[in-house]
């Protein structure tokens, strides 16, 4: 093939795939339709929708990035005087979302520990989960655990001089417990209680939870968020999902307007 045949080649299929690529972008573009919110004087021209995907946010659970307070200061004062505890078993209780799970993933860095869930527990699977000397056992709740497991476990850390951590929205007296040994056993553990959080707390993880999830929000969106939820974690943690949620939706900012409109509508 000659060079001016080769040049046109070339230029045919530079042609071609400009023009395969133009086509599908077209078909991109219609296909995504034009948004809810598009104004039908505004003709011939077609907007990609935006979609809201539940990405995953990882909350951080560092000592750093800890919030301190009053509601608190017990459970923080526990993980803080470790190794010196009263008690080789000891017990955090406290509201959903009150910062349990966050002390205990403190102490386990701190202490070398493993962590599981209670429901998770198997006497099979104990001596394995105490190999470090520490423990860390969340979500005891009714009913939810294998009991011969737990008092198995407790067993084997005093013998062992193991330290374990439970976690539980209950104390272990409220606890509905079948095997009589283990309700006596956990009737001894200490028990350390975190209470609802105050307004500084409060605002503080509103704050919080927005930079967890890289939202950038004026006092304006905490002030009114602040007086308007009810005053736990779990409800801060929830509101922020959905003001991140619906900004992304509706491709606007996290504004006071915007969490009215959220909050009037719940």
């Amino acid at each position: 093939m000659g060079d001016a045949a080769l040049q046109k080649a070339k230029s045919c299929k530079i042609k071609s795939c400009k023009i395969k690529s133009r086509t599908i972008k077209s078909n991109l573009v219609n296909r995504a339709g034009a948004p809810a919110w598009s104004k039908a004087s505004v003709a011939g021209r077609v907007h990609p929708r935006q979609l809201a995907f539940a990405l995953p946010h990882a909350e951080s659970l560092s000592r750093d990035n800890f919030l301190e307070g009053p509601a608190n200061a017990a459970g923080l004062g526990l993980i803080d005087s470790w190794p010196e505890w009263p008690n080789r078993i000891m017990w955090l209780a406290g509201p959903e979302g009150s910062g349990k799970s966050h002390l205990a993933a403190i102490w386990a860095e701190e202490a070398g520990a493993r962590s599981t869930t209670a429901n998770a527990l198997t006497s099979a699977g104990v001596p394995g989960a105490l190999a470090t000397g520490a423990l860390v056992v969340e979500d005891l709740k009714a009913k939810d655990f294998d009991e011969r497991a737990l008092f198995h476990l407790m067993n084997l850390a005093r013998e062992d001089g193991a330290y374990v951590l439970f976690t539980g929205r209950e104390t272990p007296a409220a606890l509905e417990i079948e095997l009589r040994d283990l309700r006596s056993r956990l009737r001894t553990v200490p028990v350390v209680a975190l209470l609802p959080p105050d307004d500084q707390l409060f605002r503080g993880l509103i704050v919080k939870f927005c930079a967890d999830r890289q939202l950038t929000v004026d006092e304006s969106v905490v002030g009114y968020l602040a007086t308007r939820l009810e005053r736990s974690s779990a409800a801060a943690r929830h509101a922020v999902e959905l003001l991140d949620s619906e900004a992304l939706r509706l491709g606007r900012p996290v504004t006071r307007a915007l969490a009215a409109e959220l909050l009037r509508d719940a």
